[in-house]
């Protein structure tokens, strides 16, 4: 399984599609946004939680498709699902190399780019364990948006279409548990949901893409 993983690793740095790709778009994002609604340090601060989240979302989003294609184009996923490990471990693992490349890059970089939109100086702490606790949750989202569009000729949009409706419970609490540390209010609630959220997502999901990929390797 240590091998599947750093083989994924150096395949997702050769090709692109992680750790610079990501972080490009977010910090586009996030450079383009006082651009668009004004240099007004209030309104920047009040919209800053949300506006991070966002772009850690989309950013997260546009690496999804190359999870499973790149196998999928040169065989190697047809080996993977006949090899002695589980489809679910590999689909675990698969996961896992995900958010090294894109989404641990993501929230190491969104409190220095938190900076740029005027974030609170009590917000930085929450927003970076809300990124820790919600990003792994959209990577093994995403495996499974990536399972069921494997082998589809331009599914990147579909794949956009499924599961971003899925991102979205994500999305609120995150930005929410964010919001209110900036606020000094209690975040217990949407933490708990969070972390909930994501819980869920690693323990059911990776069986969900496996059947998903047995069906469409058939």
């Amino acid at each position: 399984m240590i091998a599947l993983l750093l083989r994924d690793l150096r395949l997702a740095m050769r090709a692109g599609g992680g750790f610079g790709l990501g972080l490009a778009f977010f910090l586009i994002v996030t450079v383009m946004v006082p651009f668009a609604v004004g240099p007004e340090t209030e309104l920047l601060s009040r919209i800053a939680p949300g506006v991070l989240w966002i772009g850690a979302l989309l950013a997260c989003l546009l690496s999804l498709d190359r999870i499973l294609a790149l196998d999928w184009e040169d065989g190697s996923l047809d080996l993977l699902a006949t090899a002695p490990l589980p489809l679910e471990a590999i689909v675990t693992m698969k996961s896992l190399a995900h958010w090294v490349t894109t989404g641990l890059p993501l929230v190491l970089i969104a409190p220095v780019l938190g900076v740029m939109l005027q974030l609170p100086a009590g917000a930085y702490g929450w927003l970076f364990l809300s990124l820790l606790l919600g990003t792994p949750g959209l990577s093994v989202i995403g495996t499974f948006g990536a399972a069921l569009t494997v082998g589809l000729k331009r599914g990147g949009l579909l794949l956009s279409l499924l599961v971003l409706p899925l991102y979205v419970p994500t999305l609120i609490f995150g930005a929410e548990m964010a919001r209110r540390g900036a606020s000094g209010l209690s975040v217990e609630t949407p933490m708990l949901l969070l972390a909930g959220i994501s819980a869920a997502s690693v323990a059911l999901l990776p069986f969900a893409s496996a059947a998903v990929l047995r069906i469409n390797l058939r």
